[in-house]
């Protein structure tokens, strides 16, 4: 009985995931009528999205522009994945240079510093849309960013920015199982969010730490694998690892070279998270304070 119960599951995922890819490549077939620009980060939702409007305005004889922004609280790998997925589509790619930490306001990380961020980066990509005769702007947002502290979807919405995975409720896994199915080389990729989500709200973001923790965490990757899930978290001089849990014991026998390291990078303590590895625990308190209201 639990068999048939856990195949019937199954049948009807695979069923909900046929609709969600039939109605968002309808989607993108009457989006792609038109002229469009993705904000494109390299990632696997914009990748997918880009694959999917490529193909389609292929048919319409549509140009797509794929903007990237190069910025200081992103690794600069992000750029260099991010033109290779272009080359790899065959998409116009084009990169816009952005200083988030010119705008005071965004230097002390306060909790609205991702729609502060969101507004400054993507009034640029619309500059640049209208520069080109493009009135349609896209992004990745997903079903799954719809349910988590994501102030700067509030940015999106005063722009009118469209997110089709997000409209037909194409989740994170979804994403990634459709990004391997359409041959996306970066369906596996972890994500890379905005380095100020590695210092909690109110502390000062300034070049120095946001290098250090690039370093930090550049140098891990080389040792627990690039597509593995992990944070350096700063509190101060305090650095706080996230890592699966998985991977904890592996730590240990690591420990050594990993502390010679970070220490050289300038951290004095360092820790590791026994929760392991999530997104976004910067914002579990503000998570927990909505809540609450």
């Amino acid at each position: 009985m639990e068999l048939q119960e856990k195949k019937k599951n199954r049948t009807e995922q695979k069923t909900d995931m046929q609709n969600k890819e039939k109605a968002l490549l309808a989607r993108i077939d009457e989006i792609t009528r038109q002229d469009l620009c993705l904000a494109f980060s390299g990632g696997v939702d914009s990748s997918l999205l880009l694959k999917l409007v490529m193909d389609a305005s292929a048919k319409h004889g549509t140009k797509v522009y794929a903007v990237t922004f190069q910025t200081r609280l992103h690794p600069p790998c992000d750029l260099e994945t991010a033109t290779r997925v272009a080359k790899e589509v065959g998409a116009v790619h084009e990169v816009l240079y952005v200083d988030e930490l010119e705008q005071e306001a965004i230097r002390c990380n306060p909790e609205n510093r991702c729609y502060l961020c969101k507004h400054h980066l993507f009034g640029k990509l619309l500059e640049f849309a209208r520069d080109h005769g493009v009135t349609q702007v896209l992004d990745g947002t997903n079903e799954d960013d719809l349910h988590v502290y994501r102030p700067g979807r509030k940015a999106l919405r005063e722009y009118g920015v469209i997110s089709p995975l997000a409209a037909c409720h194409v989740t994170k896994t979804e994403v990634k199982a459709l990004a391997a199915k359409y041959g996306v080389s970066v369906a596996h990729r972890p994500s890379t969010p905005c380095m100020a989500t590695r210092l909690p709200y109110g502390a000062e973001i300034n070049y120095d730490v946001l290098d250090r923790i690039a370093d930090g965490e550049a140098w891990l990757h080389t040792m627990f694998g690039a597509e593995e899930n992990l944070r350096l978290r700063v509190h101060g001089d305090m650095v706080r690892l996230e890592i699966a849990p998985e991977r904890m014991g592996e730590v240990l026998e690591k420990r050594e070279e990993m502390i010679a390291y970070l220490k050289k990078l300038g951290f004095s303590y360092l820790t590791m998270d026994l929760e392991g590895f999530r997104s976004g625990s910067m914002d579990e308190k503000i998570t927990q304070k909505e809540e609450t209201k």
